[in-house]
C-alpha cells in the first residue's frame, strides 16, 4: 500500500514554540538553513526513488525560489503551508483567507503550476477554527491535511475522523480530508507519523503503528517531518524547557529513522496516495 509522505518547509526559527521570542519581521536576522536542510532530503528522497508533498510556507518561497522549483524538478507535489505560519485560530477569517491568498498566488507564480494541497501551520483547524475548512473550499483548494485527532495544547481534534474522507460544504464545494495518522488503543489515538512522534517514540513503535494502519485498517498512512528535524547542528534558541524540549529530542535520530522508513513502507505525494485511494480521478 502506498503510503503518504510530506514535508513542512519551515526554517527551524519559524515554528510555534518559539513565536514568543522570534516575531515575523526579526526572521531575516537569523541563520537560513532551510535551503541546505531540504536539499538534503531531496538527495535522500532521490537515493531511495521516493517521491514525497512539499508543504512551503510563503515566505520561504519569497525567499528560496529556486529551491521550489528544484523540488518541483524532482517530481515532488508543491503544497502550501500558509504564508508566515500563523496558527489559524489566532487569525480572524478574513485575515487567514488574505494570507491563504497571498501564499497560494507565490506558490503558484513560482511554480508555474495549480496547487492542489494546503497545511495549516501547527496543524492548526481545530474544533474553533474549523470555519477554515470552508474558506480552503472556496480558495479551490482539492485537499487539507491540517487535522491532528489527538490530544495536545496546542493543536487536535481528538475525536475526528482519522482517515481520507470528503468533506461537502455549504455552496457545494468539496473539499479531501487527510488527518494526520494516528493508531487507536485503549480507546485513545497514539500519535506516530512523524515529527516530535518519530524523534521520541522508539522506532519499533512508529513501524507497528504503519503497519496497523495499513494491515487492520485497510488505510494509507501520513508521515510527515520537517527539514530542520535532520539538522542537529542547527542554532539553539533559548526558549522554556517544554519548547526546547520538543524541538531538539533526538535531532540526531531522525535521517535514520526516516531511511528505515523508506526501506520499510511504499511512499509517494498525497496527490498519488488520494488517486490510489480512488478519492481522486
Amino acid at each position: 500500500m502506498l503510503n503518504a509522505l510530506t514535508i513542512d518547509v519551515e526554517d527551524y526559527y519559524h515554528v510555534s514554540g518559539f513565536e514568543s521570542l522570534i516575531r515575523i519581521e526579526h526572521w531575516d536576522l537569523y541563520e537560513s538553513r532551510v535551503e541546505q536542510n531540504t536539499h538534503r532530503l531531496l538527495d535522500l528522497l532521490d537515493a531511495y526513488q521516493t517521491k514525497a508533498t512539499f508543504f512551503v510556507l510563503g515566505w520561504v518561497v519569497e525567499r528560496h525560489p529556486h529551491l521550489v522549483r528544484a523540488i518541483q524538478v524532482r517530481g515532488h507535489e508543491v503544497a502550501s503551508h500558509g504564508y508566515a505560519h500563523r496558527r489559524i485560530y489566532m487569525q480572524t477569517p478574513d485575515e487567514f483567507r488574505q494570507e491563504t491568498r497571498r501564499a497560494l498566488r507565490i506558490l503558484e507564480d513560482t511554480t508555474g503550476q495549480r496547487i492542489f494541497g494546503y497545511r495549516a501551520a501547527s496543524y492548526s483547524i481545530t474544533e474553533a477554527s474549523l470555519w477554515a475548512l470552508e474558506i480552503l473550499q472556496e480558495e479551490g483548494f482539492t485537499y487539507d491535511s491540517s487535522i491532528f485527532p489527538i490530544h495536545h495544547d496546542r493543536y487536535g481534534i481528538p475525536g475526528y475522523q482519522r482517515f481520507c474522507h470528503v468533506i461537502n460544504g455549504h455552496a457545494g464545494n468539496r473539499l479531501l480530508e487527510f488527518p494526520i495518522s494516528t493508531v487507536r488503543l485503549a480507546g485513545s489515538n497514539i500519535p506516530i507519523a512523524g515529527g516530535g512522534y518519530l524523534r521520541l517514540f522508539p522506532y519499533a513503535l512508529i513501524r507497528w503503528g504503519i503497519q496497523r494502519i495499513n494491515a487492520r485498517d485497510g488505510q494509507p498512512a501520513l508521515v510527515y517531518l520537517h527539514p530542520w528535524e535532520i539538522d542537529p547542528g542547527q542554532p539553539r534558541i533559548q526558549a522554556s524547557a517544554l519548547a526546547r524540549f520538543r524541538h531538539y529530542v533526538n535531532l540526531e535520530k531522525t535521517e535514520q529513522r526516516l531511511i528505515r522508513l523508506l526501506q520499510d513502507f511504499a511512499f509517494g505525494t498525497v496527490l498519488a496516495v488520494l488517486k490510489e485511494q480512488g478519492l481522486l480521478s
